[in-house]
């Protein structure tokens, strides 16, 4: 198996697919593969391995949501209740219903609360600019920054349905995110120093770049219409923000990720075997919690960051606390029900319950669902089942 990867990864290097790659993989007991092939920068000299640093984005959700539910286990935040007991902000925040004819948006109040439920599965109505073209135009029509910014204000625009309506990929989480910070009275970057990267040992993910990170860190690169790569040296998650991005603001490697997803694997457990979460909080977390709603194609409104973006297209797919879950088996092998999402420059992983078999692949490519890098994601996670 570990030739065959090995030889995947390397020769996509050579042909020039991707700058870099990293990719790892684990049964649960421990890690099955590792590899790292490539630059973390296109021309420079640093390799690429387990351990370079990079940005993971949206891989960041999971990781609140599970600081998010450990706060649900102790009672201090609750799935159903309405989200304005805990940030009032979240009873004000209206449905956007269209534009006047002068191009101001017109709102109305939503017909029921939004709870820590529809922020985890993105059913609570709020959008992303890059996959939905009226919260684009809000932006610009109201002078809302971009959520890249860090700033507060980038969280202000409004819902495009009601909560609970159907599933949009959105900002939610960040919000859930604000909400352990109003329960706990920390950041949310300590809540998952203290409650998991300390007791995951994951000492090299965070909001925040240390030194040490800095020097093993790969840069994004634009994938460039003719196909080629170029490095972007200045792309960088704000260092001093006004709100740590719940979303998709951290930072991390793929030996430490997959220490997460080793604890999902393991039911809440660190490879120490320290409890870091109750086994029924895990099956919470890795079960459908959205009803009929399924999870549909993200079509792009700004293709320099992301392609149309669908995971399998024709399986079903659901969103549980924090997780896609696939309905039924994938073509890699990757059992029905597991858990999987990805971040925008390209990086990825899945956590399959059933086969006990989980991975983690990033790279740093623009925009997301890259015509090279996602087909390689694909190839490294069949040859983990041996397809």
């Amino acid at each position: 198996m570990k030739a065959r990867i090995d030889a995947i990864l390397s020769e996509a290097v050579q042909r020039g697919d991707v700058p870099g790659v990293t990719a790892v993989a684990t049964d649960g007991s421990g890690t099955i593969y590792e590899g790292g092939f490539g630059k973390t920068i296109l021309g420079q000299d640093a390799d690429m391995t387990p351990d370079t640093v990079v940005w993971i984005a949206s891989m960041t959700k999971a990781v609140t949501g599970a600081v998010a539910m450990q706060q649900v286990e102790r009672g201090t935040l609750k799935l159903d209740a309405p989200a304005r007991d805990v940030l009032p902000y979240l009873g004000e925040v209206q449905v956007l219903e269209g534009f006047d004819t002068d191009g101001k948006p017109r709102l109305r109040k939503p017909v029921r609360d939004i709870t820590l439920r529809h922020l985890l599965t993105h059913t609570a109505g709020f959008g992303y600019d890059i996959w939905n073209p009226e919260i684009l135009r809000y932006r610009e029509v109201m002078d809302v920054p971009t959520i890249g910014t860090g700033l507060d204000r980038s969280l202000t625009t409004p819902l495009l349905f009601d909560p609970g309506a159907r599933w949009q990929y959105g900002i939610g989480i960040d919000w859930a995110g604000k909400m352990v910070e109003a329960v706990t009275g920390r950041k949310l970057g300590q809540v998952m120093q203290e409650e998991l990267f300390g007791p995951l040992a994951m000492d090299s993910t965070g909001f925040r770049l240390t030194p040490a990170m800095r020097a093993r860190m790969a840069r994004i690169h634009h994938r460039k219409a003719d196909g080629s790569l170029v490095a972007d040296l200045k792309r960088e998650v704000p260092q001093e923000p006004e709100f740590e991005a719940g979303g998709g603001g951290l930072y991390s490697t793929a030996n430490d990720y997959l220490k997460f997803v080793r604890m999902v694997l393991d039911g809440g457990k660190s490879a120490r075997g320290e409890v870091v979460m109750k086994p029924e909080t895990v099956d919470a977390m890795a079960a459908n919690a959205m009803g009929d709603s399924t999870v549909c194609l993200l079509k792009t409104v700004m293709p320099a960051l992301s392609n149309d973006a669908e995971f399998f297209p024709g399986v079903a797919k659901q969103w549980g606390l924090s997780f896609m879950i696939n309905n039924e088996e994938a073509a890699t092998g990757r059992s029905a029900g597991s858990l999987s999402w990805a971040g925008l420059p390209n990086t990825y992983y899945w956590i399959d319950r059933k086969k006990r078999l989980g991975g983690v692949y990033m790279t740093q490519i623009l925009p997301f669902a890259d015509v090279k890098a996602l087909p390689l994601f694909h190839a490294f996670e069949s040859a983990i089942y041996g397809r």
